[in-house]
């Protein structure tokens, strides 16, 4: 009996593929690779596979009893945590892609950039047709980030900060174990202690229960008037209406949201007009920068010799925590 694997993904090259056929025949597997305006073929293929690689709710949900390993190429897993109905198999397996670390700490370092230097002041200028160019800036070197998450997001952000020049680096988790990459690593326990003395606030959290409006009202009053709260985890995580009033009264410097509640943002939605605020549209990560591409891919053909060899998978998700 064959041993079948469903690719259901959108950005595999060639040499992607030619990497997987090579991993897969090896350990005796045979890849069926599909693309997205393939959905019915896919689906039909699935009912023999035991293993899923793809990014798809949809395709999950149609996937049979029989499926063993369903290996999502984003980061991002609540919708599979949330609802154990998607999984006709109860004990199937879930992994996912801690890739994107690079690409959106990127994104943090343009986006605070962007904020210590006033470009959203300066855009409103240039718009205006008007010359203005003495604003007071702020630079990373020497100054204090806070980031809330500490996984491979947080840490790529940690090590590009610190590479800047930045003066001191906080991080918070769930168990506040300490990191090489962090000055402090506290538990988010400790999150109200921590806010005053915020200056840069990065959150990097996934979505669950624990963190929907973890950054709430109360929250975001405890943090300084200079203070800017970079998001580029869960749009769920904060709670928009008192981010939108502080930073319209000008009881917060700015902030730049990659992901916001709802998505996609509705047109007359007030978060498109709030002030020194930078909207980007869930683009930090996305499989838009090769690199991401090429390690998605890598960590996949390593889990799949994992998995044929029965060790355990690197990038196991518990569905009860969510992550």
């Amino acid at each position: 009996m064959s041993r079948d694997i469903c690719i259901y993904q959108e950005f595999l090259t060639d040499a992607h593929k030619g990497q997987i056929q090579e991993t897969a025949e090896k350990l005796g597997f045979i890849p069926h690779f599909f693309t997205l305006d393939q959905f019915e073929e896919a689906k039909d293929c699935l009912q023999s596979c035991e293993v899923l690689y793809a990014h798809s709710v949809d395709m999950l949900r149609s996937a049979p009893v029989s499926l063993k390993w369903y290996c999502c190429s984003f980061a991002g897993v609540d919708p599979y945590c949330k609802d154990p109905a998607i999984f006709a198999n109860p004990d199937c397996i879930l992994t996912n892609s801690n890739v994107y670390g690079v690409t959106i700490a990127e994104h943090v370092v343009m986006v605070t950039l962007m904020l210590l230097r006033r470009m959203p002041e300066y855009e409103e200028v240039v718009r205006n047709h008007s010359w203005s160019n003495q604003l007071p800036i702020r630079s990373i070197r020497d100054n204090e980030f806070t980031i809330l998450g500490t996984g491979n997001i947080g840490v790529n952000v940690a090590e590009r900060v610190r590479g800047m020049g930045a003066a001191k680096i906080i991080g918070l988790s769930r168990s506040g174990r300490p990191h090489p990459a962090f000055d402090e690593v506290h538990p988010i326990a400790d999150l109200d202690k921590v806010l005053p003395d915020t200056k840069i606030l990065v959150m990097a959290l996934p979505g669950t229960a624990d963190t929907v409006h973890i950054l709430n009202r109360e929250r975001i009053a405890l943090l300084p008037k200079d203070a800017y709260v970079i998001n580029v985890g869960r749009g769920t995580a904060i709670e928009q209406e008192p981010l939108m009033a502080a930073l319209n009264e000008g009881r917060l410097a700015g902030a730049a949201l990659d992901v916001m509640d709802p998505e996609p943002l509705p047109k007359d939605h007030p978060l498109w007009t709030t002030k020194n605020l930078i909207l980007t549209p869930h683009v930090s990560g996305n499989m838009t920068l090769g690199y991401t591409c090429d390690l998605n891919v890598k960590m996949f053909c390593q889990d799949l010799a994992n998995y044929a060899a029965g060790r355990p998978l690197n990038s196991l998700v518990d569905r009860k925590r969510g992550y």
